[in-house]
């Protein structure tokens, strides 16, 4: 197939940042865009080693030599081709491999419903936004210092029409947009909604890292769904997986007929966990287009922040290799590279974008994570928690009989808490390949599971950090989460279940009516123990501070009452009750019932002067506001 030889004049600043590898737009340049108000388009396409391209599809009977393309600055360029929004195309490549390749446009912003792979032609300049007070709002918040709740979902099995008919964006966005307001959760983290051609991946592997996912419905689908959540005042969080991508034969891998957009060696190729390729880091045009696809999601789509997925994947060059690995200039196993698009990609995006956040699925102790890049890190907003996770998690599963001998389990956290931003998430992956649900993973009785997990609850929305729960675990889906299935709603129809749910919203709007709980998240000076050594009654107490704003927090993980207990304060004041979860809506027992309010005692404890002596029920959790009274003056 010969190519085209007509020269196209494109943009030349973002050609320059493009191959310079800062481009943070260079969606506007490569890909399918309309050329003119006519009906006709231009296709721009990066492959450098491909001998010849050319373009086919429903607008040319997908005739192979019908639309060659040209040269522009070593991109492929077809201007002026007569084609209908929604008709599916590909590039057919003439590979330096000497084998031709029919691609999928890496640039696309729609494609085909899975299975099938076309791109199709398409533009998303037509949507009127409506959610600009959100924005400007967004802009002035400082997010460190604001209550973050996070519901997490797969877009896919929240809820389903019947058993298989999936939610569009349209259907999801009117329905969650209510359920999370009504809850009380301040935004929604969807799973990732790139296109990706196998289900059971869970959209973690990506194969259209410009186009949502067409399973719910086309692009424009998906802004009126960040739409209606910004409207009902609900930030917008998506998973993106610049950890690699699948192998398929449409998708990116060995592109034009070389190692493009993944490495040479292929010792650096291939996740050998996942049988999936690695991008190549140190390539400009590579890392625009990451960078790219990451600020799409922000200026195109409107969302307020992103989760990257696997960064410890990205950045240990010995990550899942048993073996042999290349090691880095100095002989270590960091990824140099890697680190630097980190940084570069944190810095475009939070730089410009106030309000934004980004967040680090990191699972190791590598330092710095969400400090800024000028200081040596990162530069990520947040980073998740896993070890309160892990910790948390396996205390909940000890039998209260031997849960003395695993007390530093829920303190533990407190002595990093401050390393990093973090939010503590119980996430979708504590939920799957046979870990058992949350509700599963406490020990006991049925009942004594609902109690526990109310309890876990409120420790962890009262510990330092921010804040993800996964969808059905704020009514206690009782079996695994599976991705082709909704959620079990009918549980609901139970005491227990709803119960729960009404628990898990009184907890929530009480986190974000006091300050006290999120304003100052990441020092010492929003913290205080007061009971942190008593393993033997497994009683954990602190005061959670900002400013004046002062609440207790108090917490017995035994399924005995503790009767008469005195909890340290700092000083002499009132605490008015504000939270049980033992309160029989919530399917708690309700025979020990809480003091409402307590005035201090001139009694010292944990070398504290003052205490406040109250029963806590079994498994139970007790919130108080906390009112220092002024120190009596001293007569002369």
């Amino acid at each position: 197939m010969p190519g085209k030889t007509d020269v196209y004049k494109l943009d030349d600043g973002i050609v320059d940042a493009f191959y310079a590898g800062t481009s943070a737009d260079a969606y506007k340049l490569l890909g399918c865009h309309s050329s003119d108000e006519s009906g006709k388009w231009r296709f721009v396409l990066w492959a450098p080693n491909a001998r010849a391209v050319g373009l086919v599809g429903d607008f040319n009977d997908w005739e192979e030599t019908a639309c060659p393309m040209g040269r522009y600055r070593g991109l492929w360029v077809v201007d002026g081709v007569s084609a209908k929004k929604g008709d599916n195309y590909k590039y057919f490549i003439h590979g330096e491999d000497g084998c031709a390749h029919m691609k999928a446009d890496p640039y696309a912003y729609y494609a085909e419903i899975p299975p099938d792979t076309a791109s199709k032609v398409w533009d998303t300049g037509d949507y009127r936004w409506r959610d600009w007070e959100f924005l400007q709002a967004r802009e002035k918040k400082n997010v460190l210092k604001e209550p973050v709740s996070i519901y997490e979902l797969h877009t896919g099995s929240w809820r389903r029409k019947g058993e298989n008919t999936f939610l569009t964006y349209r259907e999801l966005a009117d329905e969650l947009a209510a359920y999370v307001k009504e809850m009380g959760f301040t935004h929604v983290e969807l799973m990732p909604i790139s296109e990706h051609p196998f289900g059971g991946s869970w959209g973690y592997q990506v194969t259209g890292f410009y186009a949502v996912t067409s399973r719910y419905g086309v692009p424009q689908d998906f802004m009126y769904f960040v739409d209606t959540m910004h409207l009902n005042g609900i930030g917008v969080i998506v998973d993106w997986v610049p950890a690699h991508f699948p192998k398929d034969a449409h998708g990116l891998a060995k592109f034009d007929g070389s190692w493009l957009y993944e490495h040479e060696n292929p010792l650096r190729r291939e996740h050998p966990q996942w049988g999936t390729h690695i991008f190549n880091y140190n390539r400009p045009e590579v890392r625009s287009f990451l960078l790219s696809s990451a600020s799409l999601l922000t200026d195109v789509y409107h969302v307020d922040g992103i989760r990257v997925d696997a960064v410890s994947s990205v950045i240990y060059l010995d990550y899942g290799r048993s073996g042999d690995f290349v090691k880095n200039k100095d002989g270590g196993n960091i990824d140099y590279e890697a680190i630097d698009f980190m940084k570069a990609m944190n810095t475009e995006l939070l730089a410009g974008r106030p309000g934004m956040m980004t967040i680090a699925e990191e699972s190791t102790v590598f330092p710095l994570v969400t400090r800024p890049p000028y200081d040596g890190g990162l530069g990520f907003t947040f980073k998740w928690n896993l070890g309160f996770m892990h910790d948390t998690l396996e205390y909940m599963g000890i039998d209260p009989y031997f849960r003395a001998g695993a007390h530093d389990k829920m303190t533990f956290s407190m002595s990093y808490a401050f390393s990093e931003n973090f939010i503590l998430a119980y996430s979708h992956d504590e939920v799957v390949h046979g870990k058992h649900s949350l509700i599963e993973k406490m020990y006991g009785s049925y009942e004594e599971k609902f109690a526990s997990l109310r309890t876990l609850y409120s420790f962890m929305y009262a510990h330092p950090g921010k804040k993800l729960l996964f969808m059905g675990d704020e009514f206690a889906q009782f079996i695994e989460w599976d991705y082709e299935k909704p959620l079990d709603w009918q549980l609901l129809e139970y005491d227990s279940h709803a119960g729960l749910k009404l628990f898990v919203r009184d907890l929530l709007w009480l986190y974000r009516s006091r300050p006290a709980l999120y304003g100052d998240d990441f020092s010492w000076e929003g913290f205080c123990w007061l009971n942190v050594d008593d393993s033997s009654n497994s009683v954990f107490a602190f005061e959670r501070r900002f400013g004046e704003k002062r609440v207790v927090c108090v917490f017995n993980f035994l399924p005995l009452e503790a009767k008469g207990y005195k909890v340290a304060l700092p000083a002499g004041g009132r605490l008015k009750l504000l939270l049980s979860s033992d309160e029989e809506k919530y399917g708690g027992g309700g025979k020990t019932v809480p003091h409402k309010n307590i005035d201090s005692a001139d009694d010292e404890v944990n070398g504290m002067k003052y205490s406040a002596e109250m029963d806590i029920p079994p498994l139970s959790a007790l919130y108080y506001d906390y009112t220092v009274l002024p120190a009596p003056r001293k007569r002369r």
